[in-house]
């Protein structure tokens, strides 16, 4: 009998190690780099490799991969193995490959099902792609537009003239007042407003759209301070039921994109619970890098009075060449689509902030064994099953041959003498095309990019014509970024900055 329970034992034991073995053979814990790949750099901890040390510090883990195995290299990331493009002479060869080898959607669908519980369907991205080239482009976004200035005019200047006190100095942290306003105005411009038939009129149907805005932001923050550690069951239930909400059809002025993105999945005979939650997504990718952006932006004119004065001399400029003024009583400022495109100045300091700022992580996955071809001519063989990756921030944002003095703020970067936009700039000699890449680029290049760049435009068009405001401390130093936020677009602050603002009128 004791030879039965050894012999089954025995046989047990093997099981375990060759199903043990057979895990850490999928998981590429015995992978080797073959001849014509990258340098491979597994790191010390199996199936995990460098992983904890890429979360803490992205950008610093990058520097320091780059300068030990050069611009391109393999490495091994929580189960998945991750080759990195950092040279920015080659990165079309990354943006340009064919989907049927390098795909966005595939790495995209696994994103959204982990962080936030959403899983659509295989047409999710041409059904985006479709929606936003005609809601987010062209006339839709001049509606678009349109609707954003109103809701801007709603929370920020619904005081005005109402009496004197409102004129005094109030103080406030920066990041939540930009936040604030941009997110709500782009939530309203985006979902819709209350209707004058549910409230009354139109007065208690603004203040039902500011109301019911602030509860939003409030809970959306909570959710947006974790991210992306937890998923969208981290919302209270009172912030589910308000995110739930984003499809109310009791709405009026819903913008034709989310309008069409919803009606669309319901056709396809998606579940509710599902749409809610694609609705939430588009919410966290339209307003949550919008917001910390407008801070950004206010912070380094406020640091900066030379490119205050630039900016503020632009605006008063288009307005008044637009025949409308700032005056006590008069009517409210109408900033038009076609007045934004009479910006270089701040078109040129918008894109200067997001070069400092945003770092989104532009990753694909490789469906099929595949060449890379570098532009000084070498090759290198990327497996089927990989990913591959590029991160813009230290390989273009702040290389000091692309941009001299990459961390110093300069409003007139990407201006010309002649004061038109700037797109020359070179490394080693040859011209680089992407020479910032805050929207990422191809397939997965933001389609929102040009409604989200007007959000901009038109909060600090509305703060420097309406408002005086400074920060409380005029030495204020630049905050630190959070690096737990590296990959997914722009950076929010680790602390806060007080500063104080009144109306002028």
């Amino acid at each position: 009998i004791w030879r039965v329970q050894i012999l089954l034992l025995l046989t047990l034991f093997l099981c375990v190690l060759a199903c043990l073995f057979g895990g850490l053979w999928i998981q590429g814990f015995f992978r080797q780099r073959r001849p014509g790949e990258p340098p491979l750099d597994k790191g010390w901890i199996p199936w995990l490799g460098h992983v904890l040390e890429f979360r803490r510090d992205t950008a610093k883990f990058l520097q320091r991969m780059t300068q030990k195995h050069g611009d391109v290299f393999t490495i091994q990331l929580g189960g998945f193995y991750v080759t990195f493009l950092q040279d920015p002479l080659s990165f079309g060869a990354f943006a340009k490959e064919s989907r049927e080898k390098l795909n966005f959607n595939a790495f995209s669908r696994q994103l959204l099902a982990r962080v936030f519980g959403y899983v659509g369907f295989t047409t999710d991205h041409s059904i985006l792609e479709a929606t936003s080239q005609k809601h987010l482009k062209g006339h839709g976004l001049q509606i678009m537009t349109e609707s954003m200035m109103s809701n801007l005019q709603n929370l920020m200047l619904h005081h005005l003239g109402s009496c004197e006190n409102q004129k005094s100095w109030k103080e406030d942290g920066l990041f939540n007042y930009c936040y604030n306003i941009v997110f709500r105005a782009g939530y309203l411009a985006l979902y819709g407003n209350a209707t004058t038939q549910t409230e009354g009129d139109e007065e208690k149907a603004r203040i039902n759209d500011r109301t019911e805005s602030e509860i939003l932001f409030h809970e959306f923050r909570k959710y947006d301070q974790l991210f992306p550690n937890l998923a969208y069951g981290v919302l209270t239930p009172k912030g589910r039921r308000e995110a739930n909400r984003l499809t109310n059809e009791n709405k009026e002025n819903v913008s034709g994109w989310i309008w069409d993105m919803y009606h669309m999945r319901r056709e396809e005979g998606m579940k509710e619970l599902m749409i809610d939650r694609y609705m939430f997504v588009l919410l966290w990718a339209s307003q949550g890098n919008t917001g910390p952006s407008s801070f950004w932006l206010l912070f380094y004119l406020m640091k900066h009075p030379d490119a205050m004065e630039a900016v503020r001399n632009e605006v008063l400029k288009v307005l008044k060449e637009s025949g409308q003024e700032v005056r006590p009583g008069g009517p409210l400022v109408n900033l038009t689509h076609e007045m934004l495109m009479k910006t270089p100045v701040l078109d040129s300091a918008v894109e200067e902030v997001l070069r400092l700022v945003a770092a989104p992580l532009l990753t694909r996955s490789v469906l099929q064994d595949m060449t890379l071809k570098m532009a000084d001519g070498r090759e290198f063989l990327i497996r089927k099953g990989d990913r591959m990756a590029v991160f813009p921030y230290i390989a273009v944002h702040i290389d000091p041959e692309i941009h001299p003095d990459p961390f110093t703020f300069k409003y007139d970067r990407f201006l010309t003498p002649e004061g038109t936009k700037k797109t020359d700039f070179y490394k080693g000699g040859k011209r680089v095309r992407y020479y910032t890449m805050p929207w990422g680029s191809g397939v997965s290049m933001c389609p929102g990019r040009f409604f989200a760049t007007n959000e901009l435009k038109q909060f600090v068009f509305l703060m420097l014509v309406y408002f005086d405001f400074e920060l409380m401390n005029p030495d204020e130093k630049i905050p630190h970024i959070d690096h737990q936020r590296w990959g997914f677009g722009t950076m929010q602050p680790d602390r806060e900055v007080q500063f104080r603002y009144r109306l002028r009128y």
